[in-house]
């Protein structure tokens, strides 16, 4: 267990550090940092306190340490102090209004914020045009006593993208930022990236340990390799490679002995619709007509446990802690709207926790299977994908003869399933340990960089 200390600021100008005697026993320490910023100070054992560090006032205005009653935690690397760490949660979308700064996002960050207390870190929110490039300073979103502030800070010791949407991500003056901070300051980054469905499928595909998790999944290429799914599964997806929120997904079913084909899709309105073709191509040039198809892939069709007649699939949450190892953080239940070609809550479906579905010992059983692929998808993701992953939301099913299958991995999963009431702790837990992630990150950026960087 990492220790935290409080640091105090005392009202003079010394260019003293006193510090708890276990921290600064038989060291050489020269510099304080916080930060990028740096300087040179002494450091004195200060026998009274094990649980604090004190700066001066001069100290607190070179290196823009912000005087917030926050335990931090203390790393020594190169005789050099660094308290923090300082973590800069990077987004866009930002407003003139006060109160609301990040628009409808605003109490989202606001709950993410409020965990620094507890993980021992200083987290921030900024975009692009905070960031003042000559003077290596952040003009950054505080949410403190219930209440937002802009503070200038240092460049962060580690930045946790928040990005909203593929096409923020995708914009090129966002892009030069991250590359800029990655590469020149060195800035480790985290969880950068959605997820293209089909790659991250033939990514893991490669790994052994997971291809059993994987139902068979193609890009779109001919009538006559759907028709061979269709006549081995009865049923297959149609999504899109890019897609979220359940959008664009179709349900294509066949029955044999009636030589039909349905489709189940929700319109323009949102409005869950089944229809009836003669053949492939009927329902083709009628649904699809107006849709690229390159941009689409298949996915064979799973017989779902069911309850109260409706599907059911899971939202199992992993994030990595602040030693850097993958914990499942929650797990929930989606039911199916009726008529619903996905669990989505949009379209009308519901979010139970698994004990209010399943008996005990299956509600066990099922926790316990979600828990392991979970677990062993998130290593091979973090094994197989560029970048530092952080967290993941998969979605998952479990077939009627028990079997777990992997529908998508979101790199930004979404946070519908935390309003269920019995899921609050775990939405807790998930903000926690998306933040203490950084403290584990700075420590390898200062102990071993080459493992970060490589």
């Amino acid at each position: 267990m990492r220790k935290h200390y409080l640091i105090e600021v005392a009202q003079n100008d010394q260019l003293i550090v006193f510090c708890p005697p276990a921290v600064i026993q038989n060291k050489q320490i020269k510099r304080i940092a916080f930060g990028s910023k740096s300087m040179e100070v002494e450091f004195r054992p200060h026998p009274d306190q094990e649980d604090r560090i004190v700066i001066s006032r001069k100290i607190k205005e070179t290196i823009q340490f912000p005087h917030f009653k926050i335990p931090m935690h203390a790393f020594l690397e190169n005789e050099i102090l660094y308290i923090g760490p300082l973590v800069g949660i990077f987004t866009s979308g930002f407003t003139s209004l006060p109160k609301q700064p990040i628009g409808e996002r605003t109490l989202f960050f606001s709950k993410l914020l409020s965990v620094s207390k507890t993980v021992g870190a200083l987290p921030f929110v900024f975009g692009e045009p905070h960031i003042d490039w000559e003077q290596g300073t952040i003009e950054g979103y505080f949410f403190l006593d219930h209440a937002w502030q802009t503070i200038e800070v240092p460049f962060p010791n580690v930045i946790y993208d928040r990005l909203p949407n593929r096409k923020s991500e995708g914009s090129p003056k966002l892009i030069k930022v991250r590359e800029r901070l990655q590469k020149e300051y060195l800035i480790p980054w985290y969880n950068p990236g959605f997820f293209n469905k089909l790659d991250i499928y033939e990514r893991l595909q490669q790994d052994t340990s997971v291809t059993n998790y994987l139902p068979e999944t193609y890009p779109f290429i001919s009538f006559s390799s759907i028709e061979t799914m269709l006549s081995k599964y009865g049923h297959i997806f149609i999504k899109p490679k890019n897609g979220s929120l359940g959008l664009g997904v179709h349900q294509v079913i066949y029955d044999k002995h009636k030589d039909d084909y349905y489709c189940r899709f929700q319109d323009d309105k949102g409005v869950n619709r089944l229809r009836k073709y003669s053949s492939l191509e009927s329902l083709f040039q009628s649904v699809f007509a107006n849709q690229s198809l390159e941009k689409m892939l298949v996915q064979q069709g799973i017989h779902l446990l069911r309850t109260e007649q409706r599907s059911v699939d899971f939202r199992v949450h992993t994030n990595k802690d602040d030693l850097g190892k993958w914990n499942v953080t929650a797990i929930a239940a989606k039911i199916a709207g009726q008529g619903s070609v996905t669990t989505h809550a949009r379209s009308g479906g519901d979010i139970r926790t698994l004990s209010e579905i399943f008996p005990k010992e299956e509600c066990e059983l099922y926790t316990e299977k979600l828990s392991n692929a979970a677990l062993l998808l998130s290593t091979a993701l973090d094994a197989n994908v560029e970048g530092i992953i952080g967290e993941i939301g998969f979605d998952l099913g479990i077939d009627r003869t028990g079997d777990v299958w992997l529908f998508e991995a979101n790199s930004k999963p979404g946070r519908s399933i935390f309003s269920h009431p019995e899921l609050k702790e775990f939405d807790y837990l998930t903000r926690k340990l998306s933040i203490a992630f950084a403290v584990f990150l700075t420590e390898q950026s200062l102990l071993h960089p080459e493992e970060l960087f490589k």
